[in-house]
């Protein structure tokens, strides 16, 4: 039979009774007589947890001593479901990001996979155990222990099923799939059953939580198909794969997302090499960006403006403090009030009329633009933080219901 790669998040192992849930979701696998490995997250909110105690001792922990925290959340997950399986009749074996040949770069915190050795995990599969492994984590060359950054255990999984070829990355979580919009903002939202990997992989960076971006990198590299699905429920779910056809598709969904910050770099010298200069400051420190303005100069200075995600903020305004040092900046401002819509889909950004219901949408409303990035699967407006939630039902019923309607009258 076939090698299956699972993931199961922190909701689905939140508790004793969850956990042994999924034991028997494995377990109905392994009598199939499927080999699989198991990725599985922390239990619950034990990562927020660890990394609350970590701030209440300092609100910028070294990163190093982070790793090595927040690490064992994963660690007791694998071992409670070891055990559980063993309680059900079933042979396995739990093992640490590191002991499962995960190696990584040395960027803790938000390391990224450099290979996977897979010869123990063969071994153990060859033996006829689950073999279960601690996502989220890896190790160095050095053997520091690191972790790959939020929503890891997704990456995990991908990497892991793309080294041992599997037929299948099923990423279980508390949703029944992606959907066209957050189905808690919109009630009308739809689960889409097929998405193309850059389809879903502009959603994974605009904030949609349902798999994390560098995992459908990963999946989309090694043509991993992937099928993300509720620990909760036998229905299908949504699968990402390669998708034809791509040109015929318009928006696909709405995403949002709230945990972005606004940063406006003021009075900068009007010079080349200085936006350089501040771009390399904030790579040093591995934080992404998005929506990169600057300014028309003026009297010799500009303004930059870019958008980070909130977690990063204390590591950008510590890195920032550091460049007034080399350059000299009238002020440097962080809103935290803001929030991003955006519309997804194949070639949105080369139809002018999708920019145009979107503005219109958002002008309806009342709502102000404050930035506006695009590629060519997606278009992007940072609004007011308290506008997002009614701006993307809005959004949802212009381009996802209306167009539903127009398909089932023929227009």
């Amino acid at each position: 039979m076939s090698l299956i790669v699972q993931k199961y998040g922190g909701s689905s192992v939140a508790d004793l009774e969850r956990i042994r849930m999924v034991a028997s979701r494995i377990r109905r696998y392994f009598l199939e007589g499927h080999s699989v490995v198991v990725v599985v997250s922390a239990m619950g909110k034990t990562t927020d947890a660890l990394l609350a105690m970590a701030q209440e001792l300092h609100p910028l922990p070294p990163e190093r001593e982070v790793d090595m925290l927040l690490a064992t959340g994963e660690q007791v997950s694998v071992a409670l479901l070891s055990i559980a399986l063993f309680a059900q009749g079933v042979p396995s074996v739990s093992l640490t990001g590191g002991q499962a040949g995960i190696i990584t770069t040395d960027t803790h915190t938000k390391a990224r996979i450099l290979r996977v050795q897979v010869e123990r995990i063969l071994r153990y599969l060859r033996e006829g155990k689950v073999v279960i492994v601690a996502g989220f984590q890896g190790i160095t060359e050095d053997g520091e222990i690191t972790t790959l950054g939020r929503g890891g255990s997704d990456t995990t999984a991908c990497a892991l099923a793309a080294a041992l070829q599997a037929e299948v990355c099923e990423i279980y979580t508390d949703v029944e799939g992606v959907f066209t919009a957050d189905p808690r903002i919109v009630p009308k939202a739809r689960k889409i059953l097929r998405i193309s990997y850059d389809e879903m992989s502009e959603m994974a960076s605009l904030g949609a939580k349902v798999l994390q971006l560098r995992a459908v990198d990963f999946a989309r590299l090694y043509r991993v198909r992937v099928h993300v699905r509720s620990t909760f429920s036998e229905n299908e779910g949504t699968w990402v794969e390669e998708v034809e056809n791509m040109e015929d598709v318009k928006v696909r969904a709405i995403t949002h997302n709230l945990d972005v910050v606004k940063v406006v770099l003021l009075g900068v010298p009007d010079k080349p090499g200085v936006a350089a200069l501040v771009l390399r400051t904030l790579v040093d420190c591995a934080v992404s960006l998005d929506m990169i303005i600057q300014s028309e100069g003026r009297e010799g200075k500009k303004d930059i403006a870019f958008v980070i995600p909130r977690e990063d903020k204390g590591k950008v305004h510590k890195a920032l403090e550091s460049l007034q040092k080399m350059l000299p900046l009238e002020g440097v401002t962080f809103d935290e009030g803001v929030g991003k819509v955006s519309v997804v889909g194949a070639g949105v950004a080369n139809d002018p009329r999708i920019a145009f219901r979107m503005f219109d949408t958002l002008a309806r409303l009342g709502v102000n633009i404050d930035m506006i990035s695009t590629s060519n699967l997606r278009i992007s407006c940072l609004i007011p933080r308290d506008r997002v939630a009614e701006s993307v039902s809005a959004l949802h019923e212009t381009f996802i219901e209306d167009s539903e309607v127009m398909l089932r009258e023929g227009s």
